[in-house]
């Protein structure tokens, strides 16, 4: 890849240097941003955390953590050392009023050394009952008050509650100019989710029949294999809803269904995701029953392995009544979409991980066959594969072989990694990158965060107060509780299960 020659040097400033997403997620992208020379000439990571350590014994345990994570595999000696080289450690407790202003002076060391202002980067890489007095000790250290050259990353879970994100922003707002604040969602920096823009609106084919005369409804699932693994403690207090549908599926949601911007600047595609978000029909209390289900996974079978339930998960509660599922059915109420369902899940220890969007278009208005030539016939759809094998899958009907007029369906599919004979970067490696740029595009703005909020505030009030009495109702393994199915049965669909894209052909799961 050529080198950018365009940036301006910056400082990534890394607050809970030490901690899982820095280590799995943040130190591995940069790496390969500098690989593949993306990085400007000039840069600098200084990681922030509490333990004492010093600069060699950091940049050991990234190098560690970027042979373990990195889409690359393990490092080269003389790659590494050159990106180490840029990197830096200092130990400070964010959770406590400054003493001292160590980073400030760091900083204007490396402004003095570089003879130029650099742009700086501060990633909240932190637990989120931190993010107020991180905020906070930015703001006394006076580190962060150039409008133009410094940003603030902000990691979900952006709040708990409508209530709690409208406070949160009010602080961050105090303290930062909102042009600063990047509010980050990772899903929206994977390769498939973009190219659903690209998909809908620079292809003339598609875009005069995404709405409701064409399309029958909507079906976005995240399904995941794993358990909470070690995030116990943390899921405890999330929940599947919480977690997932309030950013991930939600903002999914707004791609597929928002207005052609006029203009691919960020606040132009923002103000049309917004635009989604509020245009979503509010769901009352005495609603909430029959548009949203939970559930939650017990022990079960996979890959022929005996796993536990969530309730016997490490952090987990015995009796413990987290979703670890969740469905919605949702409808957009403006002149595209009106009448349209769109069906939300997600859940953990499902049988397969997917991500994907089933777009189900309406059957021919008029069936000029005989009904023997269609047995076997089913409504088009498209399938917008996110995860893990990107791609677009679409359903047609055709003239199977022979003497008789015999319909059926086939699949034609299009593969990211056959088509541009490349791996896709990570999705943060991108939005990295986006920030290193200032570009707000794929991050989420003040009102994006309270109007998702506002979608699923109603349903999350119901939940609290009143109990589930089935729970664990699905097994690991499965693809989720019989409620789920029920929900999308009222409306006479199905849910379409995740498809397997291979190298020849494409089969269901």
């Amino acid at each position: 890849m050529p080198r950018n020659l365009n940036l301006d040097p910056v400082v990534i400033v890394i607050l809970g240097a030490r901690g899982d997403l820095a280590r799995r997620k943040l130190v591995p992208a940069l790496y390969n941003l500098f690989l593949d020379r993306y990085l400007p000439d000039t840069f600098s990571i200084i990681g922030v955390s509490r333990k004492e350590l010093s600069d060699e014994a950091y940049r050991q345990h990234l190098r560690e953590a970027v042979d373990e994570f990195s889409r690359r595999g393990p490092t080269k000696d003389e790659q590494w050392n050159r990106f180490a080289a840029n990197i830096t450690y200092l130990s400070e407790d964010l959770s406590v009023p400054p003493t001292g202003n160590t980073l400030g002076e760091k900083l204007a060391e490396v402004d003095s050394h570089w003879s130029k202002r650099a742009n700086r980067v501060y990633y909240l890489a932190i637990a989120p009952e931190l993010f107020e007095a991180a905020a906070r000790h930015l703001e006394q250290l006076g580190v962060c008050r150039d409008c133009t050259r410094d940003r603030i990353v902000i990691e979900k879970p952006f709040g708990r509650d409508l209530a709690s994100a409208r406070s949160l922003n009010r602080l961050i707002d105090s303290l930062f100019a909102e042009s600063q604040i990047y509010r980050i969602d990772h899903y929206l920096g994977k390769e498939t989710v973009q190219n659903i823009l690209a998909f809908r609106f620079a292809n003339s084919l598609f875009e005069p029949i995404w709405n409701r005369r064409y399309i029958d409804h909507v079906q976005i699932t995240v399904a995941e294999t794993v358990g909470v693994e070690s995030r116990g403690e943390y899921y405890e207090r999330a929940g599947a809803l919480r977690d997932m549908v309030q950013n991930h599926l939600l903002q999914i949601l707004c791609l597929v269904a928002m207005e052609p911007p006029v203009s691919f600047a960020a606040d132009e595609v923002r103000n049309k995701k917004v635009d989604v978000l509020r245009a979503i029909r509010p769901i009352r209390p005495e609603e909430v029953h029959s548009v949203a289900v939970r559930g939650q996974y017990r022990r079960g079978e996979m890959n022929g392995e005996t796993v536990p339930g969530y309730r016997e998960e490490p952090g987990v509660a015995p009796d413990s009544l987290t979703e670890t599922f969740a469905a919605l059915k949702l409808f957009v109420e403006n002149w595209r979409w009106q009448g349209v369902p769109f069906y939300l899940r997600t859940g953990k220890r499902l049988h397969t991980k997917a991500s994907e969007v089933t777009i189900m278009f309406r059957p021919a208005p008029h069936q000029m066959f005989p009904s023997a030539a269609v047995e076997s016939w089913q409504p088009n759809r498209m399938v917008i594969r996110i995860q893990p094998e990107e791609g677009i899958v679409t359903r047609i009907q055709v003239k199977q072989p022979g003497t008789r007029v015999l319909l059926g369906p086939a699949e034609m599919q299009f593969r990211y990694r056959e088509a541009f004979r490349t791996e896709p970067p990570e999705a943060y490696e991108t939005l990295l990158l986006d920030v290193i740029r200032a570009d707000a595009t794929l991050f989420m703005r003040a009102d994006q965060v309270e109007s998702a909020w506002s979608v699923i505030s109603p349903i999350l009030e119901v939940w609290d107060s009143v109990p589930p009495t089935s729970f664990p109702d699905y097994p690991a393994g499965s693809f989720g509780p019989e409620s789920a199915d029920l929900l999308i049965a009222k409306s006479g669909h199905s849910w379409v299960q995740p498809v397997v894209m291979q190298e020849e052909g494409v089969m269901k799961c």
